[in-house]
């Protein structure tokens, strides 16, 4: 009976962190869909252009969500030993990281935007677009990491429902203002490309005001002098390889990016419209993931070992369940929704033929979502994590990539296809260092 009331609490508790972040992540993702519908309405180049500056922001947001992923390995940590002055200490030093980060890619961001984006793609029109997109929005980089570590600290007081209700204001704002700066509704001047950057500026401002109050409102109380010194060594053992990780992945998804740009245009409009329903799907389940972070990180701080092994196996076979249920859904739903695209018939084509490959290979995603950025970095020994990226990006997916692209002189579905295999092979890898439990370890206060 005992047992199976356990069970019956970790269910609870699974849904009620995972849902509220699906259902958030989804949200967003769905009006990423409405902005891609209303800036596709301007044209391939533009829709390009997005899709191009979104991959230099994405280097921030991947940056930021290592030092967000640490933040949640001390919060949850210290909340499992009920030690409320590391708790709050965690979050506080974890914030100035990324505001200090924050403050770095502003500058940069807005310095030279055009010949960032230039690094993506050869025509010079889209590159030109691309960088006046990413002058506007290099402002959401500070917004970004409050809105960061002020949500993980929230859900690790399992209050994943606030975050939520941040989001969906933050997602009414933007898809709002894209009506009325994009196109010139209510007296506004139809800005186009420079209206989308403004919407997703002041809906990301609007987000960070609304997750700020709500902090505010449920930190927990502790005494500022109740600490002992800070451990660097244990922190920087933690951050350093995540940063590491997560930097050189997402300069593999940029170097996929450039691959894709130089393929054509059209091959990165193509891209670029899969980017929601990609979004969309792992949203999905993403909840899982941070679930795993959560959870697990508690139970290793507890000391309760078994039990963490336990739930995190659940999780996998949840995530793996609910990956090729939602496979079966994109294949399908496909060729319908690239019809909401104003765009060339042959983008539209090339759309449908890479969400069929994303398909095929979109458990293994999920499942190293799950183990990689919730199980394994749980425990703090993130240099497993690092380890197993890095081998899947630059030994696998980029030189795939290449070779199919430039050697083999292949089409865009068939290259996102064979660099994706990386994917398989991060997962293998990482079920040995499952199994193996290395990465079960306790923090230090």
């Amino acid at each position: 009976m005992e047992q199976k009331t356990k069970e019956q609490t970790f269910l609870r508790n699974v849904i009620a962190l995972a849902v509220p972040v699906a259902l958030q992540s989804m949200l967003q993702a769905s009006f990423g869909v409405v902005d891609q519908v209303m800036i596709g309405q301007l044209g391939g180049v533009e829709v390009a252009a997005v899709g191009l500056a979104g991959k230099f922001t994405g280097i921030f947001n991947v940056v930021v969500s290592a030092v967000g992923a640490v933040a949640g390995i001390m919060i949850s940590q210290y909340m499992g030993q009920k030690n409320t002055a590391e708790t709050r200490r965690s979050m506080i030093f974890n914030l100035r990281v990324c505001l200090i980060l924050a403050a770095l890619f502003t500058l940069v961001g807005a310095a030279v935007p055009e010949q960032i984006m230039s690094l993506y793609i050869d025509d010079i029109v889209t590159a030109e677009t691309a960088g006046r997109y990413l002058f506007i929005v290099s402002g959401t980089f500070f917004p970004a990491a409050g809105i960061a570590i002020w949500s993980t600290y929230l859900r690790c007081m399992e209050k994943a429902s606030l975050p939520l209700y941040a989001g969906i204001a933050s997602a009414a704002v933007n898809t709002g203002l894209n009506r009325i700066l994009i196109f010139g509704r209510l007296g506004a001047p139809a800005l186009g490309i420079t209206g989308a950057a403004l919407a997703t500026f002041l809906s990301q401002l609007v987000y960070c005001l609304v997750i700020l109050g709500m902090y505010l409102k449920c930190r927990e109380r502790a005494e500022r002098a109740a600490v002992g010194p800070f451990a660097w060594g244990q922190y920087l053992s933690m951050l350093l390889p995540l940063l590491v990780s997560e930097f050189m992945w997402v300069m593999g998804e940029n170097v996929y990016a450039g691959i894709y740009g130089h393929l054509g245009t059209d091959a990165s409009a193509a891209m670029t419209l899969t980017n929601p329903v990609q979004s969309l799907a792992i949203g999905a389940l993403c909840g899982l993931s941070q679930a795993a972070a959560i959870l697990i990180g508690k139970r290793l701080g507890d000391g309760d070992r078994e039990r963490a092994y336990r739930e995190a196996k659940k999780l996998l076979l949840y995530g793996l369940a609910g990956s090729l249920m939602l496979s079966v859904v994109i294949f399908y739903i496909s060729p319908v929704y690239v019809r909401i695209f104003k765009v060339e018939e042959d983008i539209r084509e090339l759309t449908v033929r890479i969400l069929a490959a994303y398909a095929a290979v979109m458990p293994f995603k999920v499942l190293n979502m799950i183990i990689g950025s919730g199980i394994l970095r749980s425990g703090g020994k993130t240099t497993y994590v690092m380890a197993i990226d890095l081998m899947g990006t630059w030994l696998f997916g980029v030189p795939l990539g290449l070779l199919t692209a430039f050697v083999f002189h292949q089409a865009i579905p068939v290259v996102y296809f064979a660099l994706s295999m990386e994917e398989c092979i991060r997962f293998a890898v990482s079920l040995v260092v499952f199994r193996r439990r290395g990465w079960m370890n306790r923090l230090k206060a």
